[in-house]
């Protein structure tokens, strides 16, 4: 017997409601709803200026689109999707849109390897040679000019020490990336196609080992290649590959569903895309992340949304456990977003450049870095808004996490927006944050 019209109303808005049901939790991760954004602290009116201006730039066209995402007292306070996913296909934005996240792939790589430490098969004050033999006779790169001529050459010196697990994980191995400054030894790096998508982890270690260091391990900090090497550090100690090794201590457990190094078919509709730049008529250059690469960047080549990163914040707010699976233990946390930079150590030229602004690890902006994230030490000197014992770090495309254990608050921000924009929505939407917190 056929069902009665009324009946089959009934059962497709019951199946509606199931789906509601299951869905909402997803995205919201299991974490309760504040009623009002006051029940937490925060002013609803003044979040209303935090879309606004999202909003606006959405309409003058700066940006495609946004995901943010705000936690405070364990509850979601707010929790929008504005803009568009793909503005040429004119396709909204979603809560649970996939983004490239660049450098925040980072902090997840970095605790992939205290999982290890944790386990001692890994020691932080070990040698990077210990486990990549490669590294055992790299030589320091120094500029200078021949007597009696203006060419600059670089002379090779023997390190003062050798890097450590360590250095890797605070950026002061004597690293660099060759995409920023014009240094010969920069120079080297780009010669060496480095980020060569074709590549295994292993063969760009192997290129990174025929290359002169910027500078002495220790002495230095330079955002840098560290984590990449690190990636293939945890490759080497566990015999399997970063993806595999990233998604069993880490991903997989943490039930972070979209976060990874390649989208598969069935969730590529929910990949956000940049915006065409009117000046020269194309996307910036961003990879195609539908398609895997054998070369799995520890640095900057992981995917992921709003929702699964919130998750791995929570984690690391938690103490490092979350649903009750532990990932590290408190002291392991508490250590690793520890300012770990030696007093006194010097700053790259790089890291003092306009671009790197306000994310500079020093006292001149209130901070220092921890094993895998920015730290912040002082509430002043950053034109950042913040709380001291915040940790943070950010993507070259536009995404964004921190979290603030003193204001009991996590913010997780997601765009696809080119390098240059991105130190204005970081600054954005820290005061927009902060302005909102009234109690």
């Amino acid at each position: 017997m056929r069902p009665r019209p009324l009946e089959a109303i009934r059962s497709v808005l019951l199946t509606l409601l199931v789906i509601i049901a299951v869905a909402v939790p997803a995205l919201a991760q299991n974490l309760p709803k504040a009623g009002r954004p006051e029940d937490v602290g925060l002013s609803s009116e003044r979040l209303n200026r935090l879309t606004a201006a999202f909003q606006a730039d959405v309409e003058r066209e700066k940006i495609p689109g946004a995901v943010i995402l705000i936690v405070r007292h364990g509850k979601i306070a707010y929790f929008e999707a504005i803009g568009f996913l793909d503005r040429g296909k004119h396709l909204p934005m979603r809560r649970d849109a996939i983004f490239r996240v660049a450098s925040m792939t980072k902090p997840i790589v970095s605790v992939a390897a205290m999982t290890l430490v944790e386990e001692g098969k890994i020691q932080l004050l070990d040698p990077v040679s210990t486990y990549l033999p490669e590294f055992k006779n790299l030589k320091v790169g120094v500029e200078g000019k021949p007597e009696g001529t203006d060419r600059l050459e670089l002379a090779l010196e023997t390190p003062r020490r050798e890097m450590t697990i360590q250095d890797l994980l605070r950026h002061t191995s004597g690293l660099t990336y060759g995409a920023f400054g014009d240094s010969l030894v920069k120079r080297a790096y780009r010669d060496a196609n480095l980020f060569d998508p074709k590549q295994t982890t292993a063969e760009m270690v192997t290129k990174l080992s025929q290359l002169p260091l910027a500078f002495q391990p220790g002495t230095t900090f330079e955002y840098s290649m560290s984590t990449d090497v690190l990636g293939r550090v945890i490759e080497v100690v566990s015999g399997r590959a970063l993806n595999e090794v990233v998604a069993d201590r880490v991903t997989r457990p943490l039930r972070m569903v979209d976060t990874g190094f390649v989208v598969g078919d069935a969730h590529a509709p929910r990949v956000a895309e940049p915006q065409v730049d009117p000046a020269t008529g194309k996307r910036p250059p961003m990879r195609d992340i539908t398609k895997p690469q054998t070369f799995l960047s520890g640095g900057g080549g992981m995917v992921s949304t709003a929702p699964d990163y919130l998750r791995f914040s929570r984690m690391l707010y938690n103490g490092g456990q979350l649903d009750g699976v532990r990932l590290l233990s408190p002291k392991t946390v508490a250590f690793m977003t520890a300012d770990q930079l030696p007093p006194g150590i010097a700053m790259s030229p790089t890291t003092q450049s306009p671009g790197f602004g306000a994310l500079m690890p020093s006292p001149d902006q209130g901070q220092g870095f921890g094993l895998g994230f920015a730290v912040r030490k002082d509430v002043g000197r950053n034109f950042l808004p913040g709380t001291p014992g915040e940790y943070y770090w950010v993507g070259a495309f536009g995404t964004a996490f921190w979290v603030d254990p003193s204001e009991k608050l996590i913010t997780v921000m997601m765009m696809q927006i080119p390098l240059a924009q991105g130190g204005h929505y970081r600054s954005l939407i820290r005061n927009l944050v902060y302005q909102a917190v009234v109690r």
